[in-house]
């Protein structure tokens, strides 16, 4: 692609290990079930949950109890040795930059077939953004960093291009629910998603995850085709179910196949999380949701597409039991 900014004109960070302040966390002791599916999945299929730092995961993640705190500062060496996670999103990125070296932190705990999925930040994909002066801060203004591409490679690719290194998985930019009147219209945010996209730099793996159903279109994937992007598949109540988005989108999903199980039913988030903390069993199960992903994930390894796939405890109530069933149903249809 023509015009991309240039990217890799720096050395990477040097890797640190991470703070040793907090005691190390140890791992579950995985199940011979748990063994034998993690050997049965396909290589190229990574899952892997929204974050780590959940206590209620004791006795499925990580072996004993320990607090939020001390999970979010080194809970992610023991994740990293649960069988079936070969990724993880990093979803504080959304509310806030990280540097590369909080990146290298990360990168220096997993092991080097790992994968981090990395949440563009919010401020490169939100047409307003709160009033940076006045009394009045929330008041809405025009932000001026919308889908613009030198911002995203400063905040968001560079950082994690540097930090990440060859353990970066896709680059996810999740758009929130749009005021697509006050943007032009569906066309016109399209053609400028097009514009950003063609200009960020090669090499990561961009993806695209949408919020207003109306722009999942052929101009849509067009737009994703032209930029080499992929659409990340998502479950989430604003969406058309995803069997939906794999009869539209499957034929054209890019590069690789990325997949977010997000909030299952018409919940709110809010609403989710009181209902299933702390995350420690399944719910409310959605087999259809688990099926279709399922399917997805095995028609990509057959089209030597890798695969990322994303589970948050909002889904059915705790993500790791979620992916163990998915990782059974992935085998199970992998052997039929």
């Amino acid at each position: 692609m023509t015009g991309q900014l240039d990217l890799f004109d720096h050395s990477p960070e040097p890797r640190r290990r991470p703070s040793r302040d907090a005691e190390p966390i140890a791992p579950a002791t995985p199940t011979p079930e748990i063994e034998a599916l993690a050997r049965e999945l396909p290589p190229g299929v990574r899952l892997g949950t929204s974050s780590w730092s959940f206590p209620g995961w004791a006795g499925i993640v990580y072996a004993g109890p320990a607090s939020e705190r001390t999970l979010a500062q080194s809970g992610l060496e023991a994740y990293v040795r649960h069988p079936l996670m070969r990724t993880v999103g990093i979803d504080r990125t959304y509310y806030a930059p990280l540097k590369a070296e909080e990146f290298a932190r990360y990168a220096a705990v997993a092991p080097s077939d790992f994968r981090f999925l990395v949440k563009a930040f919010d401020e490169c994909l939100s047409p307003t953004r709160s009033a940076r002066s006045g009394q009045n801060r929330r008041r809405r203004e025009r932000n001026p960093a919308f889908l613009e591409p030198a911002f995203a490679v400063e905040t968001v690719i560079r950082p994690a291009v540097e930090g990440l290194g060859e353990r970066l998985g896709p680059i996810v930019f999740q758009f929130a629910p749009l005021n697509l009147r006050s943007l032009g219209g569906p066309n016109a945010f399209i053609e400028r998603l097009r514009t950003f996209l063609l200009a960020l730099p090669g090499g990561p793996l961009y993806a695209v995850e949408l919020r207003n159903e109306e722009l999942l279109c052929e101009r849509y994937l067009e737009a994703l085709s032209a930029a080499g992007a992929a659409h990340c598949f998502n479950v989430h109540p604003s969406m058309p179910r995803i069997a939906a988005q794999i009869e539209f989108v499957s034929d054209a999903c890019g590069p690789a196949c990325v997949v977010r199980w997000m909030l299952g039913g018409d919940q709110q988030y809010d609403e989710a999380k009181d209902r299933y903390a702390p995350f420690s069993r399944l719910v409310d199960e959605d087999p259809e949701s688990r099926e279709s992903i399922a399917t997805l994930c095995i028609n990509a390894v057959a089209r030597n597409l890798p695969v990322y796939t994303i589970v948050n405890n909002k889904a059915e109530g705790s993500a790791p039991l979620s992916i163990e069933k998915l990782a059974g149903r992935i085998v199970a249809l992998r052997r039929v």
